[in-house]
């Protein structure tokens, strides 16, 4: 068995349910570019690819993560190659998708499973789709990642796993090729696996209201967005659309643009025309 996952911290969380079932011991591979944004057009030709990291390099650039597209760190392309050998090399092997009900889960599932059409009857989702789980207080929640689940409900968690079906090896493949054409930046989880998708602006508005009149660090105002915004994404997105908008001129700025904790922004100061000024 291979689990995979699509974020960092559900890796250290799935680890943690190997103690309680030993069942559910296995390798742990991470798919770590978030395909909820960015493009897709072309994205399994190498054109496509380099695209995608271009426009990456562009989105971290002079971030803490600055550099990180060239440094083999995000690989996903080798990652699945790596997959196929391992199920070509063992006819037993089998995978297991772990996908939680939000947008990045949900597009990597896409991406992934387009591509892993050959082994039809090896590959099992384990998608918790409005489901209810209880929380290390007891407490009845349905979790929007992985991670947030405790180690035990891992082990009832193992019960949704289902081989993906012939028909939906058909039809998934299909709509993330819609996705992918219709070029767009933005993609939401609307609900079910059902994916909608926005202009490259789509979190501006509500990071503009976030900006006042006083100075703040960049840092506070994406912290607050991600903590308080009904849609929100990745910081280092918002960070680039913020970095966008002080680029057209819509705000003040001071310190260094680059890193989120090095500048701060406000509302443009008003500048007061001769008839106010009298």
């Amino acid at each position: 068995m291979i689990h995979i996952v699509f974020q960092e911290a559900d890796i250290e969380a799935l680890e943690k349910s190997f103690e309680l079932d030993e069942t559910l011991k296995a390798d742990i591979i991470q798919i770590k570019d978030d395909y909820a944004v960015g493009p897709l057009q072309n994205i399994f030709t190498q054109q496509g690819i380099e695209d995608r990291k271009q426009w990456w390099r562009e989105v971290l650039a002079g971030s803490d993560l600055d550099g990180s597209v060239d440094n083999g760190h995000v690989n996903d392309e080798q990652t699945v190659l790596e997959i196929k050998e391992k199920l070509d090399n063992n006819p037993e092997e089998f995978i297991w998708i772990w996908a939680a009900q939000n947008k990045h889960d949900v597009s990597g599932y896409y991406w992934l499973m387009s591509q892993l059409k050959d082994y039809q009857g090896r590959i099992f989702i384990l998608y918790l789709n409005n489901l209810p789980f209880l929380s290390e207080k007891g407490n009845l929640f349905y979790p929007a990642n992985l991670f947030e689940i405790p180690a035990k409900e891992f082990v009832k968690a193992k019960k949704l796993a289902r081989e993906i079906t012939p028909s939906e090896f058909e039809v998934d493949p299909d709509e993330w090729i819609k996705i992918c054409e219709q070029n767009k930046g933005v993609r939401l989880l609307e609900g079910g696996k059902k994916l909608v998708q926005e202009d490259y602006d789509f979190y501006d508005t509500e990071l503009k209201k976030l900006v006042t009149g006083d100075w703040q660090k960049a840092s506070k105002i994406i912290h607050t967005h991600i903590t308080k915004a009904k849609q929100t994404t990745g910081d280092m997105y918002l960070l680039w659309r913020l970095k966008t908008m002080i680029a057209m001129d819509m705000f003040d700025v001071q310190g260094t643009v680059g890193k989120m904790k090095e500048f701060e922004v406000k509302n443009r100061a008003k500048v007061l025309t001769t008839n106010e000024e009298s």
